[in-house]
């Protein structure tokens, strides 16, 4: 998923610490040229699963077929 995401241009990150509010943790996807999280910010930062981003990076994989 890592090359996948390198492909476009972003990098997979993963919460440091557990929370709470985060439950187990969890990941985000975040563009590498603006530095800005473009996909699991909401409702809270670090919310997407690893299936998630694997889903969304899918959805690019195949919006450019």
């Amino acid at each position: 998923m890592r090359r996948i995401a390198g492909r476009h241009g972003l990098t997979i990150l993963t919460a440091e610490k557990l929370t709470a509010k985060q439950g187990k943790g969890g990941h985000a996807l975040r563009d590498d040229e603006s530095f800005k999280v473009i996909f699991g910010h909401i409702p809270l930062p670090f919310t997407a699963t690893l299936e998630d981003i694997e889903a969304y990076l899918d959805k690019l994989e195949a919006g450019e077929d």
